[in-house]
């Protein structure tokens, strides 16, 4: 789609480019490697990209990057954190995750994390070491919370739900 749109936004310098990651394209977790690279792709992508557009002048071209915590849209089932702090970081409803990103592409923003509790593991990744982010990782239950998705994946996947290749 850049590759597309992106030539005539430049010749007129206008646009919006919008970056669909995750929070997971900020910060990982364990049993979704895939998932998780694809989405550091895509947020690297996005940095590129603006820097890129930075670099030529063209301040009418405006980027957007958002990354969104689990939004409850049945894919990620059965994932949890820590019970105790299920009520604190629930699933994203996906109209209020909309929401809140036509909220920053109107408003300019160049990132939101949505919600914005999730700019501290952001931010503690960069600043902490690697042990205190791992400790802190697995107190809130991230070392193990793609278990249960995992284990729904595998049972679909063993009574003809799921087709795999």
């Amino acid at each position: 789609m850049t590759k597309a749109f992106l030539p005539q936004m430049k010749a007129k310098n206008h646009g919006h480019i919008v970056t669909i990651a995750s929070a997971l394209g900020l910060f990982s977790t364990a049993c979704v490697a895939d998932y998780c690279a694809s989405k550091f792709g895509a947020v690297g992508f996005h940095e590129s990209l603006t820097h890129e557009l930075r670099a030529e002048d063209l301040d009418g071209i405006k980027t957007t990057l958002v990354c969104p915590y689990i939004v409850d849209t049945g894919m990620f089932a059965g994932c949890e954190i820590r019970k105790e702090l299920q009520s604190v970081i629930p699933p994203l409803k996906p109209l209020y995750t909309v929401q809140q990103s036509m909220k920053a592409i109107l408003a300019e923003q160049q990132m939101i994390c949505i919600p914005r509790l999730m700019y501290l593991p952001f931010l503690t990744r960069a600043l902490l070491p690697w042990e205190a982010n791992v400790a802190t990782y697995r107190f809130m239950g991230g070392d193990k919370c793609m278990l249960p998705f995992i284990k729904n994946v595998e049972l679909k996947a063993s009574n003809g739900h799921i087709k795999s290749s």
